[in-house]
């Protein structure tokens, strides 16, 4: 198609097509950029950020599509704020909202429009940042809009104009290997700047051909190298989350969120802003985030996991994923790297993310003083997607651990994310189970896979797993239960007459509900561990778990009840609940999970995907 006729006005459905192919340019590059990602910081997700990013340009111009260019820019703008995700994505974000802002009263672009709206691009990039660096995607765009500036006054048509100015932005990508201590000593460009180069190559495509090109969704890795880099362990998690209101003003949040952490990006206007910055502290974050206004698309991936995700990669295909449903000691997290996705828990119109802003200890803080009783809430579809895109982009397949579906709502939004993923690569698995046994499913999915199972041989495993693991939870005092509406305030009308506490158990059929009742109030912790025993099978190998709501003391006594006489107990573990449960058990709630245990065997041949 190399006769396509020049463009001297760009229209609506033009810019529209020409963003479209620069997207699918940029997702055809998105493994890359993730192997090559080492600064900020190497946790290899530039590419997967930069996609997200684009791909809710897309949705946005698929839902509505504005016959005026100016319009058009802005509306892709506003979804780039929602959408963006990283440090390169606030960045690319800010670049098309200072790009729309140029253009906005504009139905068709010229091309000195299109030089002037990318300079303003370049400069709301930089306004950004509170301490902007060279040799990254802000010196490429404001080299790029340079030379888009300097040469049109000679040129009328796109095709001529970004023909001849891509050509100084791939020079200052070439550059930026040696302008950084982390690049140089990867020997790489920046992930984030060849990111903007690959989209505006997309574009020059499309006005060389007239074609957007083939629709590209995110595809399974190629074993290509991952970039070598040493992750600064002084902030660990990339904190992000929307503001919108009234009269924000981004400077002053810059300002005050600067001593918060590093990397800070302030992306948006005075209704809208999207706030990236790495920090140790997520809550103080998204605390301040709520005085301005309201706050969503919360969320606060962990860097040092993702960065030795990358690494393990090289060991093993199958990658392990589990709801912050499941309870799981952190050490357990850390050697078989498990990734979490967080619950919300919600206090009235307080949101946190579950075990990252707020920790069970400071759940049960707020649920002894905080008069509303709080609500749990799976985790967004966006949530999971991220976590499952970032794996797939190191790991050939991806098995997620779900609370039991009846349950909770997490499992059908892991689910419905997952199919729509190409190739299938994630599988979900319901656990039937939630808190401790869940916890005791994810490690041993993640034991599996260590050991170097298949992903199918994974998936068996676990689900054999599933049939041999089970949770007990004692209900001694049901005010929590009745006010999350889980048990009729009838049924502890009746506890408290006839003197009982219920015992809630994971059910065959993947329900959670009633599995008996204690008589009587003395030596009731006791009396649930032999409850439990006696569904334990004798001789057997056991993992035994124990979870405590604020309640260490009696939790560690039950644990020794639990073990007292058992010669076959492969591990034992005490922690605090979460909040899944602990809004239905509140403080001095007690939880044991069991399993089965059949050590998993090493394997000798390499993994296969699904």
């Amino acid at each position: 198609m190399r006769g396509f006729a020049a463009i001297e006005a760009l229209d609506a459905s033009q810019l529209a097509a020409a963003l479209r192919a620069g997207a699918y340019r940029l997702f055809s590059r998105q493994e890359h950029l993730d192997k090559i990602n080492v600064f900020p910081v190497p946790d290899g997700d530039t590419g997967t950020n930069l996609s997200l990013t684009m791909r809710a340009v897309l949705v946005a111009m698929d839902r509505e599509a504005p016959n005026h260019a100016g319009r058009l820019l802005t509306l892709s703008a506003d979804a780039a704020i929602d959408g963006a995700r990283g440090n390169s994505g606030a960045i690319l974000a800010q670049f098309l909202l200072g790009f729309g802002d140029s253009a906005e009263r504009l139905e068709k672009l010229s091309v000195v429009d299109f030089a002037a709206a990318a300079k303003s691009g370049a400069d709301y990039a930089y306004g950004a940042l509170t301490e902007p660096r060279e040799g990254t995607l802000l010196t490429v765009a404001r080299e790029f809009a340079i030379a888009l500036n300097r040469i049109v006054g000679d040129v009328k048509d796109f095709r001529t104009l970004l023909a001849r100015g891509i050509e100084p932005a791939r020079v200052s990508l070439a550059g930026t290997r040696g302008q950084l201590d982390s690049l140089r000593a990867a020997n790489v460009v920046d992930a984030g700047a060849q990111g903007f180069v690959e989209i505006f190559e997309g574009m020059l495509s499309y006005f060389e051909t007239g074609s957007v090109g083939e629709e590209i969704e995110p595809h399974s890795a190629t074993g290509e190298a991952m970039a070598h880099g040493e992750i600064d362990a002084t902030h660990r998690f990339c904190t992000e989350c929307v503001i919108t209101g009234d009269g924000i003003d981004p400077r002053r949040l810059r300002e005050t969120l600067a001593s918060h952490g590093s990397s800070l990006v302030v992306a948006g206007t005075h209704r809208k802003v999207r706030v990236h910055v790495h920090t140790n502290d997520p809550e103080s974050v998204f605390r301040f985030a709520t005085s301005l206004g309201a706050v969503s698309a919360q969320k606060a991936d962990d860097m040092l996991k993702q960065q030795a995700a990358t690494h393990h990669a090289m060991n093993r295909t199958v990658a392990v994923v589990t709801d912050s449903a499941a309870d799981i000691p952190d050490e357990a997290l850390e050697r078989l790297e498990i990734h979490i996705v967080p619950l919300r828990v919600i206090f009235g119109s307080r949101s946190y993310l579950d075990k990252v802003s707020i920790s069970a200890e400071e759940f049960y803080g707020e649920l002894a003083t905080n008069p509303q009783h709080p609500k749990t809430s799976q985790p967004p579809p966006g949530d999971f997607r991220r976590v499952y895109e970032f794996l797939l982009s190191h790991y050939q397949s991806v098995v997620s651990i779900s609370i039991a579906s009846h349950a909770s709502g997490s499992f059908n939004v892991a689910q419905t994310t997952a199919n729509r993923l190409p190739d299938r690569r994630v599988q979900v698995i319901d656990t039937s189970n939630a808190s401790l046994g869940q916890g005791l499913i994810a490690m041993y999915a993640a034991e599996c896979a260590l050991a170097g199972y298949s992903a199918n041989d994974v998936l068996q495993a676990t689900r054999d797993a599933v049939q041999r693991t089970a949770t007990f939870g004692l209900l001694e005092h049901l005010d929590f239960a009745v006010k999350g509406g889980r048990i009729p305030k009838g049924v502890q009308r009746l506890a408290t007459l006839l003197k009982f506490s219920p015992v809630l158990a994971s059910q065959t059929g993947g329900r959670i509900g009633l599995g008996g009742v204690i008589f009587g109030k003395r030596n009731l912790r006791k009396r649930f561990a032999a409850f439990v025993r006696k569904r334990m099978k004798r001789g057997a190998l056991y993992r035994i778990a124990v979870g405590h709501g604020n309640a260490e003391a009696e939790g560690r006594k039950l644990l020794a009840e639990m073990i007292d006489g058992l010669d076959q107990v492969e591990s034992t573990y005490l922690m605090p609940l979460g909040a899944a449960l602990g809004v239905h058990g509140g403080p001095g709630m007690l939880v044991v999970g069991v399993q089965e245990y059949v050590p998993p065997k090493k394997q000798a041949s390499r993994p296969t995907p699904l």
